[in-house]
C-alpha cells in the first residue's frame, strides 16, 4: 500500500487559502496522541476522545488527512467496525466509512475537499467488485448531512442508540 493518496478537491468545497489537495497517509502515535487532545465546542462536544477509549491507531485501522503542504494533522478516517456505531450490523456490499476533522478547521469550507480525500482514499484500497458506502451522522450534524449529500450519499434510514447515558439517532447515509 502507498503511503499516500493524493485527492482533488470538489470545486464547491470553499474558498481563500486552503491546500489544494489533501492527502491520506498512516495513523502515527504523534497524529493519535493530537487527536485525544481535541476538544469541540457545544453539543459538538460528544465528538471529543474520551481516554477511556484509548488512542485510536493505524493497526485499529485509521489513517490520517494531511495538509502535504505543511504536514498538519486536519483529521482522520477509518472504516469497517471502526466506523461503526453501536449496534449498528456489517452489511454485505457496504464498506462503512467514518471521518473526524480538526476541531479549529469545522466550519472553514474544507469538508468537500476533506471528503473527496476520504472517498479517494477508501476507493484506491477497496478492492475490486461492487461496493457502497455508508456513513452514519448524528441527525442533528446538518453540516455533516449536507457534505455526505454533495458527496453523493443519500438518506437510507435512522438507527437509534442509547450512548453515554443520553439516546442518540443517528442518519445512515449510503451512496
Amino acid at each position: 500500500m502507498p503511503d499516500s493518496e493524493p485527492a482533488t478537491a470538489d470545486p464547491d468545497g470553499g474558498a481563500g487559502s486552503r491546500p489544494a489537495g489533501l492527502v491520506v497517509r498512516q495513523l502515527t502515535a504523534a497524529d493519535a496522541g493530537q487527536i485525544a487532545t481535541w476538544r469541540y465546542e457545544g453539543q459538538w462536544q460528544t465528538y471529543d476522545s474520551r481516554p477511556e477509549d484509548g488512542l485510536l491507531s493505524a493497526e485499529a485501522g485509521y489513517q490520517a488527512v494531511v495538509d502535504p503542504a505543511t504536514g498538519s494533522l486536519v483529521g482522520y478516517i477509518c472504516t469497517g467496525a471502526e466506523a461503526r456505531v453501536p449496534g449498528l450490523a456489517e452489511k454485505t456490499g457496504v464498506i462503512d466509512v467514518g471521518a473526524g476533522m480538526r476541531p479549529d478547521l469545522v466550519g472553514g469550507r474544507i469538508g468537500s475537499e476533506f471528503g473527496a480525500a476520504v472517498l479517494g482514499y477508501v476507493a484506491a484500497h477497496a478492492g475490486s467488485g461492487d461496493f457502497r458506502l455508508r456513513a452514519v451522522v448524528l441527525d442533528w450534524n446538518e453540516r455533516s448531512l449536507r457534505l455526505c449529500s454533495r458527496l453523493g450519499f443519500r438518506r437510507v434510514g435512522t438507527h437509534s442508540v442509547e450512548q453515554d447515558g443520553r439516546q442518540n439517532t443517528y442518519v445512515l447515509l449510503e451512496t
